[in-house]
């Protein structure tokens, strides 16, 4: 179901590809010379709105870009066009998996791991197993799910959280984070919301930087 890129091209777009409930559908956002590599991004909780086109998912794909990176925004199963139910985060998880394993064929080099929310549980589960040579994760819901395991983060990571976070306990997070060995790098975005309105620039800028350290 899924197409391979043209040649020398990055072959973005709107594109349905195999996962283990049916077809997923994902979005490849290409920067005009792209580098080898690519950045799978995971999107909010898929029962409250949550999709490949959420502000905050597009804004992650976009620091991608700002380095040449090429970005995989998809949405998990029962949303949008991906078929499938869900599925409290474990099938979700095995649909990130199959999404970063379709980017990683696709565009061969490092890859880098981000998720919003609900996309940032899934990507802090999955690390391990994908082994990205970074990870960001944004608000993650440390006080609405389990992330006592992994214990610790496998690669360069950072956390980008707003102190006025009506969602997800940004005291929490904090307290998090600082417990982990090694510690993230930390976002701490004074003021912000869950969704950071009017704040999106700076979270690209601070994921933007964190990946260009790795990458570079």
């Amino acid at each position: 179901m899924s197409a391979a890129a043209p040649a020398g091209a990055c072959g973005g777009g709107r594109l349905l590809v195999d996962g283990p409930a049916g077809a997923l559908e994902v979005q490849v956002d290409c920067p005009a010379a792209a580098r080898p590599g690519v950045a799978v991004v995971g999107h909010p909780h898929p029962l409250y709105g949550g999709s490949l086109d959420n502000k905050v998912a597009h804004i992650l794909a976009r620091a991608a870009g700002d380095l040449d990176l090429p970005a995989v925004r998809f949405n998990f199963r029962g949303v949008g066009r991906s078929a499938g139910a869900f599925d409290q985060g474990r099938g979700e998880a095995d649909d990130m998996a199959a999404v970063a394993a379709w980017a990683r064929e696709r565009f061969p080099g490092p890859l880098l791991l981000a998720g919003f929310s609900f996309g940032a549980w899934v990507a802090w589960r999955l690390h391990p197993a994908l082994a990205p040579r970074a990870l960001a994760l944004v608000a993650p819901p440390v006080s609405l799910y389990d992330f006592g395991r992994p214990v610790e983060a496998a690669c360069p990571w950072l956390v980008v959280q707003g102190s006025d976070d009506e969602v997800v306990d940004a005291a929490a997070v904090r307290a998090w984070a600082e417990a982990r060995d090694p510690a993230p790098a930390l976002a701490w975005l004074e003021g912000a919301g869950h969704f950071f309105h009017g704040r999106l620039n700076e979270v690209r800028a601070a994921v933007r930087e964190a990946w260009r350290e790795v990458l570079e």
